[in-house]
């Protein structure tokens, strides 16, 4: 199945949403940007995914982050949907979505980024769209890919964290540990010497001393 890999440059593919058109590098800009797609419109497990994502849409905003989503019906079932969506939070009842989902009834972009569950069928016996996740940096390329069966929702607070750590890492010479968050140390990475290290982090590295006498276990405070 076609799709697409990490550092490869986002496909600058023109669709139609709940906006109208977009030509999507146009439409992020020089931002970050995270596409979800889901596997139909009013389903309940998307529901529930896109009330959360328009619950927690500044949160993105906050990180530069535009979002889109994509479903593979019309861009008036998508409209009409939304109204549901919104409902799902009381107090975001009326509002609209707060941002656009595209419109892929021909399943043509769902096939170009590998998109398609074989396991999950609809009425007709074609392929739903499964839950995917594409982050994409500002320089257009793929940053992060995930990809969830049509039965499981995703949880973005994960995603949150996961765009804490792309953003740290574009620009610092570090990686992030298991169940990093924010303001919590941070792994200087193995292609840097210590001297490197001591003159990049001026709060110091501190090493794990660990049984093999290997010295791959440093950690810095940004």
């Amino acid at each position: 199945m076609p799709g697409i890999l990490l550092g490869d440059v986002f496909p600058n593919f023109e669709a139609e949403t709940t906006i109208g058109k977009i030509k999507f590098h146009d439409f992020l800009g020089n931002s970050w940007g995270i596409l979800f797609s889901h596997p139909r419109d009013f389903t309940p497990v998307c529901t529930t995914e896109l009330a959360c994502a328009a619950k927690i849409s500044d949160e993105f905003k906050k990180r530069h982050v535009k979002m889109i989503a994509l479903s593979i019906d019309s861009v008036a079932d998508h409209l009409a949907w939304s109204k549901d969506v919104m409902a799902f939070n009381s107090e975001s009842a009326g509002s609209p979505l707060p941002f656009p989902i595209i419109a892929d009834d021909k399943r043509e972009l769902s096939v170009q980024l590998g998109m398609l569950d074989p396991d999950e069928l609809d009425k007709d016996g074609m392929p739903l769209t499964a839950r995917c996740v594409f982050v994409i940096g500002p320089d257009k390329k793929m940053k992060l890919s995930i990809l969830y069966p049509a039965t499981t929702g995703r949880n973005f607070d994960e995603l949150l964290r996961v765009i804490d750590s792309l953003q740290l890492t574009a620009l610092k010479k570090v990686a992030t540990p298991v169940d990093w968050k924010p303001g919590q140390k941070c792994m200087v990475i193995p292609s840097l010497s210590d001297a490197e290290a001591a003159e990049l982090f001026p709060n110091g590295v501190t090493t794990k001393e660990l049984p093999s006498g290997k010295k791959y276990l440093r950690y810095t405070q940004l």
